[in-house]
């Protein structure tokens, strides 16, 4: 039988529960708590309300905002600086993946010598790290319950995935309302990386008994909520929804790892700095067909979970539809379909597909990739 492991932070869910923050950084033994978070948290004011709950707890703080999209490796280097320089002894991270990303790799560099650089792959890290609460503002990243942090190399232009056990949050704390600040574009985009996490998830050959039920149980919540929840930033059952669908699709990406998608996105993401979430709605179409010889019976079971009626149908035929629902809820949501469309030149096809391979989450993959393939699906996305 093979052996599995399963690990989740404690998870505070729930309406309004952006007001356990402080106390439960106080359980955690905090004393002055280092709060990584960005502009765009800040203007829509929840920073700020996530401060009050900290002095409320009797809680020293220290406020950095200086993360941006797909954060780099030298703006960790100066946040950990800072944090050492303050003296705290605990972080908080406030915002969408790239907010939580970063403060996970602070905390790393917190108690751990050297460049981020160094901890690239996997159980790199040798001292625990301090203790570690998230608050997302997206439903998407899942950061705030896994193992991971994906950071930039600045120099290579490619995303580091630095995976590890120590980096799971000790609490992380999802509020749904804070979903109801964000665009419509924003919104897709992390949905759409739910969406891929909870496909990738599930297909991966890391794939457990446990994972697979959160991998499905996200699939059937973003089906039905992604595009209510585009429509309007006042839709709370929508928000709440998918505030799961992230959750659930992050525990199961966690521990079950996810595949050649985000193998190929992290090189782009890299490379262009583009919107995560829209180079995983391009590359799954592609990715999806070149998977499917390797597990059609998870396919149909895909299909299902997204809300179509396979009965009768050969598993060839209902992992069509599962396919074409993808491409559907894509489109729905106005995302790019080509990665021309997000900067990408033919000429740069042959170094992104050199370095894809050699990401992590290709290990996991259901089925095996070569270089060549890799610049197939690429030249197909484009």
């Amino acid at each position: 039988m093979q052996i599995s492991k399963f690990a989740t932070p404690e998870i505070i869910f729930g309406n309004e529960s952006l007001s356990q923050v402080g106390e439960s950084l106080s359980r955690l033994g905090a004393k002055k708590v280092f709060l990584v978070s960005d502009s765009g948290v800040l203007n829509a004011g929840w920073a700020e309300q996530t401060i009050k709950y900290l002095q409320d707890s009797n809680l020293d703080y220290h406020l950095w905002t200086q993360v941006t999209p797909n954060p780099k490796d030298y703006e960790v280097h100066a946040g950990a600086a800072e944090y050492r320089a303050q003296e705290c002894n605990a972080i908080l991270g406030v915002g969408g993946g790239s907010a939580m990303d970063a403060a996970k790799a602070i905390a790393l560099l917190g108690t751990n010598d050297g460049s981020i650089l160094h901890y690239e792959g996997v159980d790199k890290i040798v001292r625990p790290l301090p203790p570690m609460v998230m608050l997302p503002t997206t439903a998407g990243s899942g950061s705030e319950v896994s193992q991971f942090s994906i950071i930039v190399d600045s120099e290579r232009q490619v995303k580091m995935a630095i995976i590890s056990k120590s980096l799971i949050p000790d609490i992380a704390i999802i509020d749904p309302q804070t979903l109801m600040t964000k665009d419509r574009r924003l919104t897709a985009n992390t949905g759409i990386d739910a969406l891929t996490h909870a496909i990738e998830s599930y297909i991966s050959l890391a794939a457990t008994p446990l994972t697979e039920v959160l991998s499905l149980s996200a699939m059937r919540l973003i089906s039905q909520h992604l595009r209510p929840s585009v429509a309007s930033a006042y839709n709370l059952e929508a928000k709440q929804a998918m505030a799961m669908a992230s959750l659930q699709a992050g525990i199961a990406f966690s521990n079950a790892i996810l595949g050649a998608i985000h193998a190929m996105s992290h090189q782009l993401g890299g490379l262009l700095d583009t919107p995560h979430g829209e180079v995983n709605a391009i590359l799954l179409p592609y990715v999806l067909e070149y998977n499917y010889i390797a597990a059609p019976e998870k396919y149909v079971k895909m299909a299902e979970a997204m809300g179509e009626n396979v009965t009768g149908l050969s598993q060839h035929d209902a992992s069509q539809l599962m396919m074409k629902a993808v491409t559907n809820l894509t489109r729905d949501l106005q995302i790019p379909v080509t990665l021309s469309e997000l900067g990408l030149q033919p000429e740069q096809i042959d170094r992104l597909s050199q370095t894809a391979v050699q990401d992590i989450c290709m290990a996991t993959n259901p089925r095996d990739m070569s270089v060549d393939d890799v610049k197939a699906l690429y030249q197909k996305a484009l």
